[in-house]
């Protein structure tokens, strides 16, 4: 059973089990339809939270049982974006290899055609020490501060343009490209550079498979994309999280850092292709899709967090009409 809670012209928040709206709607009106799914599932934590999670091979039961869904729902070159945390072992200072086993399981499932195209980090210093047990308490550990996001397809070549994604140049390429010269020929690496392979200004660098969402260095520069930096800049004081203080919401503890949504929307889409958000939460996804003009279905089974998350849609600076229904 799925309940419409709201929609806008671009999208539509259903609440219910994931795995039973896809298996029960999703497959039967949006088979092969969607270009991008990118979610942050609950992760394998020992402590149990609010939002839901499952821990060992309970876990990497259900995980390992998405893959013929996602499979089902992507079209032949979508891409399939997954941001999930490290493993502890339950009681021991060891980390668990069930995150790794899950992602094994993505790819080798029989009954769907996944691949790993290439991993990504999200390193984000402001998390909180963990696991506390022994960071904290027993100081044995070091603070796990990164996130691994995995990016899947069913095919080697899904759709992707990384020109669109550029991070904008260090100051020493800028001044290259001015004097239009740099020292060329073979270098100790047995690399032959060209005499003009680097004269051309093609409006940014590649980006990296490193999100720094906060400086490691205070002193140097982070040369986030600007698709990135520009949702980024703002997560900590946004519409949503003003409103959510002011009106006494409780927020959804583990919400996906919007920066990163908008790397992979732009990356891996265009405008008015179809994306899904299957633990959508306070549906950070079906916001960001709004604002780049993106088609997009969000799925939560949390009611309170799905309510909450229509307040992004009142953000003026969004300018969308949206409207609330109760359909079963």
């Amino acid at each position: 059973m799925q309940k419409l809670l709201y929609q806008t012209n671009l999208g539509k928040m259903l609440v219910g089990d994931s795995v039973e709206i896809a298996k029960k709607y999703l497959n039967r009106y949006y088979s092969g339809k969607f270009q991008l799914i990118i979610t942050s599932p609950p992760f394998p934590l020992n402590a149990k939270k609010k939002y839901g999670n499952l821990k060992g091979d309970e876990y990497k039961e259900w995980f390992t049982s998405l893959a013929p869904i996602f499979n089902e729902l992507l079209t032949d070159h979508g891409s399939l974006v997954i941001e999930i945390g490290n493993a502890w072992e339950d009681g021991r200072p060891i980390q668990s290899l069930l995150h790794l086993e899950c992602l094994m399981g993505l790819v080798n499932h029989p009954d769907a055609d996944l691949r790993l195209i290439q991993e990504f980090i999200s390193y984000n210093p402001s998390k909180l020490p963990s696991p506390a047990q022994w960071v904290t308490v027993n100081r044995l550990r070091a603070v796990d501060s990164y996130t691994h996001v995995w990016w899947l397809a069913k095919s080697d070549y899904p759709k992707a343009d990384n020109s669109k994604v550029l991070r904008p140049y260090s100051k020493s390429m800028e001044n290259l490209l001015k004097r239009q010269s740099y020292n060329s020929g073979n270098r100790p690496s047995e690399h032959d550079i060209s005499k003009e392979g680097f004269l051309k200004d093609h409006g940014g660098s590649i980006a990296h498979n490193v999100f720094e969402f906060e400086p490691i260095d205070e002193k140097r520069e982070v040369r986030l994309p600007h698709s990135v930096l520009s949702f980024s800049n703002t997560n900590s004081n946004d519409f949503f999280l003003r409103q959510c203080r002011e009106r006494k919401l409780k927020l959804h503890p583990a919400r996906m850092q919007p920066g990163l949504i908008s790397f992979f929307t732009q990356f891996l889409t265009d405008e008015n292709d179809l994306i899904l958000d299957p633990f959508a939460g306070s549906n950070t996804t079906g916001y960001i899709a709004e604002k780049l003009k993106r088609r997009w279905l969000a799925t939560e089974i949390n009611e309170d967090y799905a309510k909450n998350s229509m307040i992004r849609f009142e953000d003026p600076e969004l300018e969308v009409n949206f409207t609330k229904e109760s359909i079963e």
